[in-house]
């Protein structure tokens, strides 16, 4: 088994997030595969872009891959595992279901408008510490990646905030719902889910039987 951890929207791999669970996953021995779903290039980023690096990372012999992801980096490993039966399980922090209809109203129409217009939106980057360009493509392509369509049956645990200010619990609650085979714990957190890393390590070796 590979096992994999996809960042969110204008992060890094060397996130809160993703160096706890790299250090976590040594200590059973275990290599935690961290790709930059940035590539150099935040600019011209979208999830059809991050679904094509990871892609090219899968390993080439059939070993079966868990894919882990944060907030957006959740939304595209859950894509993944609809196109790739080579991924057999799913862990996904504060998944980023439903995003654009969360973010886009955050922004106002004259900001979309102007975003479409001129073809770029700055956008703060937490791993870089500075606002860089984004093309409206983005926006354009997530709309190509609607949760609803997502239907094959891999295990999936979620993991999301009660006081998430970025994605409401509501949409993961929703995803589950109609889903069996999601699990889904609530944690007393915000959409970082930093405060609470220890619980959620403490679930993903349970979930991936590492214990």
């Amino acid at each position: 088994m590979r096992f994999v951890y996809l960042h969110g929207f204008a992060s890094t791999p060397e996130s809160v997030k993703a160096v706890y669970l790299r250090e976590a996953f040594a200590i059973h021995q275990i290599s935690l595969e961290v790709p930059d779903l940035n590539q150099g290039d935040f600019s011209h980023l979208t999830i059809a872009r991050q679904i094509a690096h990871v892609e090219s990372l899968f390993p080439s012999d059939g070993t079966p891959v868990t894919l882990m992801g944060s907030s957006l980096g959740g939304l595209t490993s859950a894509w993944l595992a609809e196109k790739h039966s080579q991924v057999q399980r799913l862990v996904l922090l504060a998944p980023a279901f439903g995003f654009l209809d969360h973010w886009l109203p955050q922004l106002g129409e004259e900001q979309i408008s102007q975003w479409q217009t001129l073809g770029y939106l700055p956008i703060y980057h937490y791993g870089e510490k500075r606002s860089l360009p984004l093309h409206y493509k983005f926006v354009e392509d997530a709309a190509q990646y609607p949760d609803t369509q997502l239907s094959r049956p891999v295990p999936t645990l979620v993991l999301h905030g009660r006081n998430d200010e970025v994605i409401p619990l509501a949409a993961s609650l929703a995803y589950a719902s109609m889903r069996p085979w999601v699990q889904l714990i609530e944690l007393d957190s915000d959409h970082g889910l930093t405060d609470v890393m220890p619980q959620i390590w403490e679930a993903i070796q349970t979930f991936c039987q590492l214990l």
